[in-house]
């Protein structure tokens, strides 16, 4: 008798079920999104607070980041920014030691995830190699942030893993832990105002 295959699918709170090997964007809603990114922890959850610090929570930074290092950037791009860690709704967030780890079948998977996302809110599939290098360069700067004020980094360790940021980026940039919901929410928010933008 023929084995049968595991599931590679995940029923979501909307009632979609996504196929993670074969994700399209009719399965793929932004109230699914917000929620699971409020419930994943950046850093394994090894951050100071009640609360954890969450992806939803990371990804409304690079963006707001995103806004301070290119303050004329479109909608459609900070949009991109906001949604750049959005296939760990699904897959979770894992450190990069652990991506190392788990070797080019990660990369791929979000690859796929990704791709669909952008389809489902009209990015391209593949964004431009200058807007992926500026969402990289917010990204760094959240990094340092977080770890010097939540994951217990010295800034001299910070500035070694993610480099010393320019201070004017990153003034008045203070962490506040929010519980999921508020976060589920804001991130929520945030999406529709950039989607009324476009």
């Amino acid at each position: 008798m023929p084995k049968t295959p595991p599931r590679a699918w995940q029923r979501m709170l909307s009632g979609r079920r996504l196929d993670l090997l074969d994700p399209t964007p009719v399965d793929i809603e932004i109230v699914d999104i917000a929620h699971g990114l409020a419930f994943v922890a950046r850093w394994n959850g090894q951050t100071r607070g009640d609360y954890a610090y969450s992806v939803a929570e990371h990804s409304l930074l690079v963006e707001e980041i995103c806004g301070r290092l290119k303050p004329d950037w479109p909608a459609k791009w900070r949009l991109a920014a906001l949604l750049h860690d959005a296939p760990e709704y699904v897959i979770g967030d894992m450190i990069s030691p652990v991506k190392a780890a788990v070797g080019p079948g990660y990369g791929a998977l979000d690859e796929r995830l990704t791709a669909a996302i952008h389809l489902r809110f009209g990015l391209p599939a593949v964004l431009p190699a200058p807007v992926k290098a500026l969402i990289k360069r917010a990204d760094k700067l959240s990094a340092w942030l977080e770890a010097t004020q939540l994951a217990g980094f010295a800034a001299p360790e910070a500035d070694r893993f993610f480099g010393a940021p320019d201070p004017a980026l990153t003034q008045g940039l203070a962490l506040v832990l929010r519980p999921p919901v508020a976060v589920r929410d804001a991130f929520a928010a945030r999406h529709a105002a950039l989607m009324a933008g476009l």
